[in-house]
């Protein structure tokens, strides 16, 4: 049951990324519209897939590294439905809808967790770190995202190039204001994230900092992406500026906190 519905939400948001895809291409804002609707059945799927996994025997942690990508996802289309039901961000299904694509497809074709739970340690607070952290990673992922649309939109602009009135790209603006809510609600998860972490690891080994290649890239992204937070709500920076800090922000996490998971 987990399964299908697995492959289902892959389908729908493989969907949805083909229709955002036509609308782009033909400039008209049904197939966008479409897109969003199909995306948010996707999620419903999704969901109700999260809320099965107790049926499962023996159920998968969410510390297994294509389970958390999948609560990623999620996290990150429901935040995405939720901003564009508040705002005019429909436009940014072009990017959102392959990415939650990618992350459901990591956890239907990733298999199952690897024995040896004891790893993980008792308690809750195993998968609270992971909850939190993908939670956080999921909302700046979606920051990213919008900045990288941003910076394409404010290029077209600056090159004057005229925009089909059939498109429905959104504003500079509700894009910027999208980033800035994503940041303001994913860094502080991130960072209890980061928090509930190392009490997990003191509860498992009777330290807080074990001195592995994952925690020290995850703490320097973290001190990274905690500057350019800053940067973003006391510095005043200019717009285009803080598109490109949460493109890059988000790429250095990604890197440090999956691609080392990944090598190693």
């Amino acid at each position: 049951m987990v399964a299908g519905l697995l492959y289902l939400t892959a389908a729908l948001y493989l969907l949805a990324g083909v229709l955002a895809g036509v609308g782009f291409t033909l400039h008209r804002r049904a197939p966008t519209r479409a897109a969003v609707g199909v995306l948010a059945a996707g999620a419903i799927a999704h969901g109700v897939s999260f809320s099965l996994l107790h049926t499962l025997s023996p159920a998968p942690p969410l510390t297994h590294l294509p389970s958390a990508l999948s609560f990623m996802a999620w996290v990150g289309t429901v935040a995405f439905l939720i901003l564009a039901w508040r705002a005019r961000l429909s436009g940014l299904v072009a990017l959102v809808a392959p990415m939650a694509f990618l992350g459901v497809a990591a956890a239907a074709l990733g298999g199952p967790a690897s024995g040896g739970d004891d790893v993980f340690g008792d308690g809750s607070l195993p998968h609270a770190h992971v909850l939190l952290a993908s939670a956080g990673l999921a909302l700046l992922g979606l920051a990213g995202l919008a900045g990288l649309l941003f910076l394409a939109e404010h290029r077209r602009l600056k090159r004057k190039r005229p925009l089909s009135a059939g498109a429905s790209w959104p504003s500079l603006e509700a894009l910027d204001r999208a980033g800035a809510f994503a940041v303001a609600a994913g860094f502080p998860l991130l960072t209890l994230g980061v928090v509930t972490g190392a009490l997990w690891g003191h509860s498992v080994v009777g330290s807080y900092f074990s001195g592995d290649a994952h925690e020290i890239f995850c703490l320097i992204a973290w001190a990274i992406y905690g500057v350019l937070v800053s940067l973003r709500f006391g510095a005043h920076q200019p717009a285009r500026r803080l598109a490109l800090s949460s493109v890059a922000g988000f790429a250095i996490l990604a890197i440090a906190l999956i691609g080392v998971e990944i090598v190693a």
